[in-house]
């Protein structure tokens, strides 16, 4: 047993030394610190402080105030500037970048506002959104006021209808639980999807590594092949604990820090019920092991560094999959594909955790999902073993799962 631990540190420590590792963990860092700052990052690079001034070129003699005013209560960030010149000195300024762009608006022949936007690039749509929308609202006025319609009347008919949602189920969440949950929810399954296929494929890059260099022959001399699986699953796993503790640590701490949207929680994290974040951590934990497990036997196949993408495709594959379904069921969890696909083992680590957050299903069923993982983990990892044991020992081109069966025959006649 204790060469069991010497393999499992030595794992964790070797790679925690690795440059490759270092420089991963510091640009990750970097990167999440950009994401958090991302409107400070943004108004730094924007002369104007985030404002766009729009030249208004009012042919009317009466549109440019009722204009002005409702752009503003739409998007204060939009300055707009009434411009006595022509529409040709106005284009010039905005080529000089004067202006954003240039707004012309008249009257057609039944007295209603109509304009034409000219900017030096039209790929900005939510200014030109902005810009349509309060003429819009102008012209809807304006309209009414032809139908002799009263701000009261008005007001009446564009009042939004009240239509209530209510969830007849005993304890459902409320709307802004579900908002808060949604945000949880999203957040992990990227956790999870990212730290399986990071991690995963690095469990099978070690094990491909050592064998082609031939450390293998020297390690089955005097540690068994499951022991070393394993270490070096554990091994990889506190691995990928350390990073991800550091990425959540930097990430929170300037979310705290700049975004207003931890007065309430980070998605609402303050308000998640512990049971919530007990079942991502249990979901993560067997997620993981579940795909490292798959990852070391298959890794245990190849020879050669190049082939091991080859042979955990389709693993990647199943990852990705379980992933697009989740964020199909962040819309709709209580859908029946949802709730069947929650009992896929290779799926339940992030759609049973997508239902567990979102809705109040039966304790029994979320403990019927880790029953699933764990009896699935302890299958592959007796199967995995046997591969492995005869797979360190297969050299020479292999990138076909027909290898799995000559692994397998090793192991007997060992």
């Amino acid at each position: 047993m204790n060469n069991f631990w010497i393999i499992l540190f030595h794992t964790y420590l070797s790679k925690l030394k690795t440059k490759s590792f270092i420089i991963t963990t510091i640009l990750t860092v970097v990167i999440v610190l950009g994401l958090t700052n991302i409107n400070r990052i943004i108004d730094l690079f924007d002369k104007n402080g985030g404002k766009d001034t729009i030249a208004v070129i009012d042919e009317s003699g009466q549109l440019y105030e009722p204009f002005k005013q409702q752009v503003n209560s739409i998007n204060k960030d939009i300055v707009l500037t009434q411009y006595k010149g022509n529409e040709k000195d106005a284009e010039d300024k905005v080529e000089k970048g004067d202006y954003s762009g240039v707004v012309s608006i008249q009257f057609n022949d039944e007295n209603l506002p109509v304009a034409t936007f000219k900017a030096m690039s039209i790929a900005d749509s939510s200014l030109f959104t902005d810009l349509q929308t309060g003429l819009q609202q102008v012209k809807t006025m304006l309209a009414a006021s032809q139908l002799n319609l009263t701000p009261a009347q008005l007001q009446k008919l564009y009042e939004p209808v009240k239509f209530e949602k209510v969830a007849l189920e005993k304890n459902a969440k409320t709307e802004e639980e579900l908002n808060q949950a949604r945000g949880l929810v999203y957040v992990l399954l990227f956790i999870i999807y990212f730290s399986v296929i990071m991690y995963a494929n690095m469990i099978a890059m070690e094990v491909a590594t050592e064998k082609s260099s031939r450390v293998m022959e020297i390690l089955i001399s005097s540690v068994s092949p499951i022991k070393q699986m394993f270490a070096k699953i554990l091994g990889i796993g506190l691995l990928s604990l350390t990073q991800l503790a550091a990425f959540l640590l930097v990430g929170y701490y300037s979310f705290i820090k700049n975004m207003a949207a931890f007065k309430d929680g980070f998605f609402g994290v303050g308000n998640i019920p512990v049971a919530t974040i007990f079942y991502a951590v249990i979901f993560f934990i067997l997620g993981y092991f579940l795909y490292a497990t798959l990852a070391a036997f298959l890794g245990s196949l190849v020879s050669r560094i190049e082939d091991v993408q080859q042979m955990i495709t389709p693993m990647t594959l199943l990852v990705v999959a379980g992933f697009m379904i989740a964020m199909f069921g962040l819309g709709k969890p209580d859908a029946p594909f949802i709730t069947a696909t929650s009992y896929i083992p290779f799926f339940t680590p992030m759609i049973m955790f997508l239902r567990v957050g979102m809705l109040n299903i039966p304790a029994w069923e979320a403990f019927l999902g880790i029953a699933v993982l764990i009896t699935t983990i302890v299958i592959l990892a007796i199967f995995g073993a046997r591969v492995y044991r005869g797979g360190v020992l297969m050299y020479g081109k292999s990138n076909s799962y027909k290898d799995i069966k000559k692994a397998l025959q090793l192991t007997k006649n060992k």
